[in-house]
C-alpha cells in the first residue's frame, strides 16, 4: 500500500490519482470515502465533534484495508497522522505502521513553512469544502512541523505532478523494504 499523507490542499489527491493511473493501481481517497459514508466532514464534526470524526475515520480506514486484496494508492485525511493516540484502540499501531512503511510519502506544497502555508491556503480557497482561512492556517502551522519531522520521503507539489510522478514511479516500483501492513493479505488481523 502506498500512503500519501500531508495537510489538506497539499496535492495528495491529485498526486495519488495520477500515481494510481500510472502504476495501474486502485486509488482510494479516505476523505471521499468518509463523505460517501458519513456526509460532509465539517458537518459531521459540527454534529458529533472532532474526536468522533477521528475515531470514525480510523474505523473506516480499517474497513478499507481489510477489504484490499491488491496494492492501492491511499490518500489519507489531512489530520490522520496527528490524531491523539487514544482516539481508537488500534490507532497507535496503524500510525506506527504507516510511519515505518517505506512507501509512505509526505506530500507538502513546499518544505518551507511560509511557502507551504501560502500555497496551501491558496489551493484551499479554490476548494468548495475549505474552512475559514484563519482556522485552516492555524491547522497548517500546527501540523507542518509534525509532517516535516517524519523520517519519510517528502515531495513538494509546487514542482508539478508530472515531474513528481517521473521521480516517484521508478522509486515505487522497487521492492519495499519496510513493514507492509495489509490485514487482508494474511497479517494478524486486529480486533475492532
Amino acid at each position: 500500500m502506498i500512503h500519501l499523507i500531508g495537510p489538506g490542499g497539499a496535492g495528495k489527491s491529485t498526486l495519488g490519482a495520477t500515481l494510481a493511473r500510472r502504476l495501474a493501481l486502485t486509488y482510494v481517497d479516505l476523505d471521499s470515502r468518509f463523505l460517501a459514508e458519513h456526509g460532509v466532514i465539517g458537518e459531521y464534526i459540527g454534529q458529533h465533534g472532532y474526536r468522533s470524526y477521528a475515531a470514525s475515520n480510523v474505523a473506516l480506514y480499517l474497513r478499507i484495508i481489510r477489504g484490499v486484496s491488491s496494492p492501492v494508492v491511499m490518500v489519507m485525511s489531512s489530520g490522520f497522522m496527528t490524531y491523539e493516540p487514544d482516539i481508537h484502540p488500534l490507532y497507535p499501531r496503524l500510525h506506527d505502521d504507516i510511519l515505518r512503511d517505506t512507501r509512505t510519502i509526505v506530500v507538502l506544497p513546499s518544505l518551507s513553512l511560509e511557502e507551504c502555508v501560502r500555497e496551501t491556503l491558496r489551493r484551499q480557497r479554490e476548494r468548495a469544502f475549505a474552512g475559514a482561512p484563519a482556522r485552516e492556517e492555524t491547522k497548517i502551522r500546527q501540523r507542518f512541523p509534525v509532517y516535516a519531522a517524519m523520517s519519510l520521503r517528502k515531495v513538494e507539489t509546487m514542482r508539478g505532478v508530472d515531474a513528481l510522478c517521473e521521480e516517484l514511479v521508478p522509486w515505487l516500483m522497487q521492492p519495499a523494504t519496510g513493514l507492509k501492513y495489509n490485514v487482508a493479505c494474511g497479517d494478524s488481523e486486529p480486533e475492532l
